[in-house]
C-alpha cells in the first residue's frame, strides 16, 4: 500500500499540488469555526455567528460551479489566485471591521464565500495530465479523499492555537493568508499554467448538460445529508450519555474508518466499470449508516461510527472518476466544482432536519435521518442507472473526430492530451 502512495507522490509536482491545494483549501475547511470563534470573541451572539457562517456557506456552494466554469474558460492562474485574494480580503475585512456594523460583516463573509477558489476541483482536473496513468490518477483521487479527513482535523486545531496564542482576529487572517500561499503554490506550478480545458461546446447549463452528472450529484446531494445529520446526532448522543466528549470520540472514529477505507481502496486497481462500483460502494455506505439508530454504549456506538465512515472516502474517490467520465467536454473543473456544491449543501440541510428531528426524538431520530439520507442515496443512484451508463468510445488518434458525446461534446476521460 505505502510503495504505491509513494510513487504516487514521487511523481513530478504531485506532492505539490496536493500539499498546495490542502493549505489553500484551510480557510474553507475552518470559515466556520474561525466565524463563530471571531463574532462571540468581539461580543456578538450565536444567532449572529450562526448566521455569519450560513451566510458564507451559502455563497460558497453559489460560486464554486461559477468560478469552476470560469476556471474551465480562462484557465487556473487567472481565476484562482484572484478569487484567493478577494476571499481572503472577505475575511481580512470581517476581522478588520468587526461584527457590529450593520452591512460590513454580511458583506465580507459573502464576498469571501464568493470567492473561495474551487482548488478542490482543479486539483482533480490536473491529475491526469501529472500522472498519466489511470490507475494512478484512480489512487491519486482516493490519496486526495483522504487527506481531507486529516485537513478537517488540522484545520480546527490550527484555528484553536492561533486563537490561543493571539486573538481569535489574528486566526482569521493567519488562515486565509495561508490559504492565499496555497493557491499561489498551485497556479504558479508548470501543471496548473499549462492546464487548457478541452473545447466546450456553449450551453447555459454548461456541466448540468450530462443526464449522469445530474443523477451523481442528486445522490451526493443525500450522502452529504447523511453525514450533516449524523454531526448533528453524535452531539445529542453525547448529551444523553453525559459528556461532549462523547461526540469527539464518535466523530473521530467517523474519520479514522474515512480515512482506512479510502487507503486501502487506493492501494489497488479496482476491475470493472467505476459506474457499477459507486452503485456498490454507495449501498455500503448506506448499509452502514443504519446500525446507528441502535445507539449501543459509548465503545460499541464508537466501532459503529468507524463502520458508517468506511465507505465514505471509497465513495468520493469512485464518485471522481465517474464525474471524469461524464462531464461535458471543457467542463471538468466545473463538474467537480458541482460535486463539492452539492455536498457541501446536503450536510447542511442534513444539519437543519436533523435538528429538530433531534429535539423530537433525541439522538435515535437524529441517526435515522441519516440512515434514511443514506437510502436515498442508493435509490437515486439506482433507480436512473440508465444514465450513468459506459461514456462512448472515443475515436483512436488520427481517425476522423464525430461528435459521439451523449452530453454533445467529445466525453473526456483518462487522455493526457486533453490536460496539459
Amino acid at each position: 500500500m505505502g510503495a504505491g502512495y509513494g510513487e504516487l507522490l514521487r511523481a513530478r509536482h504531485a506532492a505539490r499540488l496536493l500539499a498546495g491545494t490542502l493549505v489553500g483549501r484551510l480557510p474553507n475547511a475552518t470559515a466556520s469555526l474561525s466565524v463563530v470563534l471571531f463574532v462571540r470573541a468581539e461580543g456578538g451572539s450565536y444567532a449572529l455567528a450562526g448566521s455569519l457562517a450560513a451566510v458564507y456557506g451559502v455563497c460558497t456552494a453559489i460560486g464554486q460551479p461559477l468560478l469552476g466554469r470560469a476556471v474551465d474558460r480562462w484557465g487556473q492562474p487567472r481565476v484562482m489566485l484572484p478569487a484567493a485574494v478577494l476571499s481572503a480580503l472577505g475575511m481580512a475585512l470581517l476581522a478588520v471591521a468587526g461584527p457590529d456594523l450593520p452591512v460590513v460583516p454580511w458583506a465580507a463573509v459573502a464576498i469571501a464565500g464568493l470567492f473561495t477558489p474551487p482548488l478542490e476541483g482543479g486539483l482533480r482536473a490536473l491529475w491526469p495530465g501529472v500522472l498519466r496513468r489511470a490507475d494512478q490518477v484512480h489512487a491519486a483521487y482516493a490519496l486526495d479523499a483522504v487527506a481531507q479527513e486529516v485537513m478537517y482535523v488540522v484545520g480546527p486545531l490550527l484555528v484553536t492555537l492561533c486563537v490561543g496564542f493571539w486573538s481569535a482576529g489574528a486566526a482569521l487572517l493567519v488562515i486565509n493568508a495561508l490559504g492565499v500561499l496555497g493557491a499561489l503554490s498551485v497556479v504558479v506550478s508548470g501543471p496548473s499554467r499549462r492546464w487548457r480545458s478541452g473545447p466546450r461546446e456553449a450551453h447555459w447549463l454548461g456541466a448540468l448538460r450530462s443526464a449522469g452528472l445530474r443523477v451523481l450529484l442528486g445522490s451526493f446531494f443525500f450522502v452529504g445529508l447523511a453525514l450533516g445529520s449524523v454531526e448533528v446526532a453524535a452531539v445529542a448522543y453525547a448529551d444523553e450519555r453525559g459528556g461532549q466528549v462523547v461526540a469527539s470520540y464518535l466523530l473521530s472514529a467517523l474519520s479514522a474508518g474515512a480515512l482506512v477505507g479510502g487507503l486501502v481502496y487506493g492501494a489497488r486497481a479496482w476491475p470493472g466499470r467505476p459506474e457499477g462500483r459507486l452503485r456498490l460502494l454507495i449501498g455500503l455506505l448506506a448499509l452502514g449508516y443504519l446500525p446507528l439508530v441502535l445507539v449501543p454504549g459509548v465503545a460499541g456506538m464508537t466501532a459503529l461510527g468507524g463502520l458508517a465512515g468506511l465507505f465514505l472516502a471509497p465513495s468520493l474517490a469512485c464518485a471522481f472518476v465517474v464525474v471524469d467520465r461524464h462531464a461535458p467536454k471543457g467542463t471538468v473543473t466545473e463538474a467537480f466544482s458541482w460535486l463539492v456544491t452539492m455536498f457541501g449543501v446536503g450536510a447542511a440541510t442534513g444539519a437543519s432536519v436533523s435538528g429538530p428531528a433531534v429535539g423530537s426524538g433525541g439522538a435515535v431520530a437524529g441517526f435515522a435521518v441519516a440512515g434514511a439520507g443514506g437510502l436515498a442515496a442508493l435509490c437515486v443512484i439506482l433507480s436512473m442507472k440508465r444514465f450513468l451508463g459506459e461514456p462512448p468510445v472515443q475515436p483512436t488518434a488520427g481517425a476522423p473526430t464525430t461528435e459521439n458525446d451523449r452530453n454533445g461534446a467529445v466525453e473526456p476521460g483518462f487522455r493526457a492530451g486533453r490536460q496539459a
